[in-house]
């Protein structure tokens, strides 16, 4: 099987794709959640943050793809097996890493044969395009 590395514009339109989709998606959780009276503000916080947290590992973790990889025809997969996707402490550890280093860690991918970033060094992934 013939593997293709996803290039890194393809990586910078996928997160751009996933964060514009994260702030729809708070801007109209907010909206429905202002039809509720008296709904304390660490409530508010705590969907935010678990939004945020939760939705780049569990589409990884379960699909191997969130919607703006999907969207750009590129998935994560494990390095060892690229039939199958990380697990989710990985992909939790994962995000960390790519949300604490940010552009530094995307930067590294034009450094290396595979394409990878601090991110999938660290947790073992491989950002690869999909077999069409």
């Amino acid at each position: 099987m013939t593997v293709t590395y996803a290039t890194l514009p393809d990586r910078i339109k996928a997160a751009l794709i996933d964060s514009v989709l994260l702030i729809i998606v708070m801007f109209i959780l907010s909206e429905m959640l202002s039809q509720f009276e008296n709904v304390p503000s660490y409530i508010r916080m705590l969907i935010f943050v678990i939004l945020f947290i939760l939705y780049d590992p569990l589409f990884i973790s379960l699909f191997g793809a969130t919607i703006g990889h999907s969207y750009c025809n590129i998935s994560v997969k494990r390095e060892n097996n690229f039939n199958k996707n990380i697990a989710f402490p990985q992909a939790v550890i994962r995000y960390i890493l790519k949300i604490t280093l940010g552009w530094i860690s995307l930067l590294t991918t034009n450094g290396n044969e595979k394409k990878k970033a601090i991110h999938d060094y660290a947790v073992g992934s491989i950002v690869i395009e999909d077999q069409k």
